[in-house]
C-alpha cells in the first residue's frame, strides 16, 4: 500500500511569506455613508480601535468585534476580511 502523502504545508521561515489579511472595513464604511463616530456609537466600540481595524493596522483579530462589525454593517465575513495568498515566485 503506497504512503498517502500529508496534504498540509510547513510554514516558511519568514511569517510574511503567508499572506496576508486585509480588512475591508473602510470600503464598507464608504459603501454604506457611515462614519467612524456613527459606527463606534453603534458597535459600542472605541473610534481608535475602529480606526486600527479600518486602517488593517491590527495583529490579532477578535470574533466579538468582527460580530459586532458584521451585525452593525449587514454583511458577510466574507465581505469584511479577505485573505491574500503570497505570490508565487
Amino acid at each position: 500500500m503506497p504512503k498517502k502523502e500529508n496534504p498540509l504545508r510547513q510554514l516558511p521561515v519568514n511569517y510574511e511569506e503567508c499572506g496576508d489579511i486585509k480588512i475591508h472595513l473602510a470600503e464598507l464604511m464608504e459603501e454604506r455613508k457611515v462614519s467612524l463616530n456613527q459606527l463606534s456609537f453603534r458597535t459600542e466600540m472605541q473610534r481608535t480601535q475602529l480606526r486600527n481595524y479600518r486602517d488593517n493596522k491590527i495583529q490579532r483579530l477578535d470574533i466579538d468585534i468582527l460580530k459586532r462589525l458584521c451585525y452593525v454593517l449587514d454583511c458577510d465575513l466574507y465581505e469584511l476580511i479577505e485573505y491574500i495568498p503570497p505570490k508565487k515566485s
